[in-house]
């Protein structure tokens, strides 16, 4: 691929309407109003279960390529990415600040080119307070990845992350599935 513009205008454009639209309409709504941040997802072509919660701070770059599952939050300030497809599991977490990122660039090519990995995100993982999950990542379910940590391998089911790069601390104790929301 020669050099230029990673996507079409009429993917720049789409993106443009959907900023005006959160900042407008979103950003500065108040934690409670998850079903009208849900209505406005769907509008643009995520596909966001009837209970998943997302804070109006969250930045969310291209609405149709987000899944969210049952129960799963996407908390305040977290910036997803969405370059390519990134969903997350019933009752997964992604708290404060965290960054969800699907895409990087070539180093290696002249023109610098934009690569994209779709992320999955299990169910009943969380992904703590600033950290960051790199392109292709599959979280395991109940996987926890520890505040600042960085993802950029797969993390396995049921084990604690911490560091950069995350590597793993210990195994987690299975956790039932009817989690109260975060605050």
């Amino acid at each position: 691929m020669e050099g230029g513009p990673s996507f079409s205008l009429r993917n720049r454009l789409f993106r443009s309407c959907w900023n005006v639209i959160w900042a407008l309409l979103a950003s500065w709504t108040p934690p409670f109003m998850h079903p009208w941040r849900r209505f406005l997802l769907r509008s643009f072509g995520a596909k966001v279960a009837g209970t998943a919660g997302v804070y109006g701070s969250a930045k969310i770059w291209y609405p149709p390529h987000l899944e969210i599952g049952e129960h799963a939050y996407i908390g305040p300030r977290v910036n997803i990415y969405c370059m390519a497809k990134i969903s997350f599991g019933d009752y997964s977490l992604a708290s404060q600040g965290a960054h969800i990122c699907s895409g990087t660039h070539d180093i290696d090519d002249f023109n610098f080119q934009l690569k994209t990995r779709p992320i999955e995100i299990g169910a009943q993982a969380w992904i703590a307070a600033e950290a960051f999950v790199g392109p292709g990542v599959k979280i395991g379910e109940g996987a926890v990845l520890g505040a600042r940590a960085c993802a950029f391998r797969d993390l396995e089911p049921w084990v604690v992350y911490s560091g950069n790069p995350a590597h793993p601390l210990r195994q987690r104790k299975y956790l039932p599935r009817a989690l109260p929301e975060p605050c």
